[in-house]
């Protein structure tokens, strides 16, 4: 009797192992327990640790764990189904599996990780030991991160046992597929990586299209993305910046010179006139504003005779470029001169016209 009930017992849980929702209901519970798991070690990493930096490695450090383990258990929990290995279509001469495909996607999402990985924490060290500038910086993340997704993806198909000479098909595939429709896309691709290497922009240019001044933010392999200076921003094609004119302030050099235009009336003294401009400058410069170079050294001219009053304009420089330098600067330069004017009778005239009646009475 006892013999009868336990093969009864072990018939169960034998239509339960071959029962097709059973197989994957404990597939879903599986997965489900991993992430359960990772947001709890989460929550405890927030209570537990108080800085910051320390708290995001370890936190990218159980993503990482977590990861392969979903590998490990996807792997071992599906490697005796036979539809994971069952081929969906020829490529060349490789059968294209979903084994062979989640090969690759895993690959791809461990490379993006490493990748992600290594520019947080290694590459800002390198960058500040040797003093590199920004946008080389940006280049260089740029390359390495497509560089490990490459391998990654070569590396991947070669350990499976796919056959890299069928990419061959995929590649005259591409070829006509540029030669009739993809000419923008790949003028861009190419056009960003000149970009990269020549660098005639650099993350945190600022530059001048189509009378727009912008900020360079980001250089991506097929477009430029740009702020404005109303925070908006723009998508240019990276063909742009080798095939049409825009100015770039910041390519050589940083520094920007200002322009303030100022009218005082006619009999003024105009040497006076010269050195309250000076005056100001250098005041302000002392006093709130050192953003302001000694060299090249603030210059001031005599523009000429209007119709209303006498035009001047003073020259300085700033030694780099932002919206806050480039337009408070010159405004609080303006409150400066309009006072000292004020101090010294120097009128500033607002436009008039004299009329001359003529009377004809006889």
């Amino acid at each position: 009797m006892e013999e009868i009930q336990t093969e009864r017992i072990l018939g169960f849980f034998e239509a339960i192992q071959n029962n097709e929702i059973s197989f994957w209901l404990g597939a879903i519970i599986g997965f489900a327990l991993i992430f359960v798991v990772r947001a709890g070690l989460h929550t405890g990493l927030k209570k537990i640790i108080s800085q910051e930096r320390t708290r995001l490695f370890l936190e990218t450090l159980v993503n990482w764990v977590t990861l392969f383990v979903l590998i490990v258990y996807f792997l071992t929990y599906f490697s005796e189904t036979s539809f994971i290995y069952q081929t969906l279509f020829v490529f060349g001469e490789t059968q294209i599996t979903v084994f062979l495909i989640l090969t690759v996607l895993f690959a791809i999402v461990l490379a993006v990780k490493f990748s992600k990985a290594v520019r947080e924490y290694v590459l800002p060290t390198v960058y500040d030991k040797y003093g590199l500038d920004r946008g080389l910086q940006a280049s260089m993340n740029t390359f390495f991160h497509y560089f490990i997704i490459t391998m990654a993806i070569l590396i991947s198909l070669s350990s499976i046992g796919f056959n890299l000479t069928s990419l061959t098909v995929f590649a005259s595939v591409l070829g006509v597929g540029i030669g009739f429709g993809l000419q923008n896309v790949m003028s861009n691709f190419i056009s960003g990586l000149i970009i990269l290497f020549e660098r005639p922009i650099r993350v945190g240019d600022r530059v001048i299209i189509d009378d727009t001044i912008a900020d360079v933010e980001e250089i991506k392999i097929r477009a430029t993305v740009v702020r404005t200076r109303v925070n908006e921003r723009m998508i240019i094609p990276n063909s742009y910046f080798l095939e049409e004119k825009f100015v770039n302030r910041s390519y050589a050099d940083t520094r920007l010179r200002i322009p303030v235009e100022v009218g005082v009336s006619y009999g003024s003294d105009v040497e006076l006139v010269k050195q309250l401009l000076f005056e100001s400058v250098y005041e302000l410069r002392e006093e709130s504003w050192p953003n302001i170079v000694d060299r090249p050294e603030p210059r001031v001219f005599f523009e000429g005779f209007g119709d209303s009053a006498l035009d001047f304009t003073v020259w300085f420089w700033i030694d780099s470029q932002s919206d806050e330098r480039e337009f408070t600067i010159p405004s609080d330069l303006r409150f400066k001169i309009f006072r000292k004017f004020a101090e010294n009778d120097i009128e500033i005239p607002f436009p008039q016209r004299d009329v001359h009646l003529i009377s004809n009475d006889k």
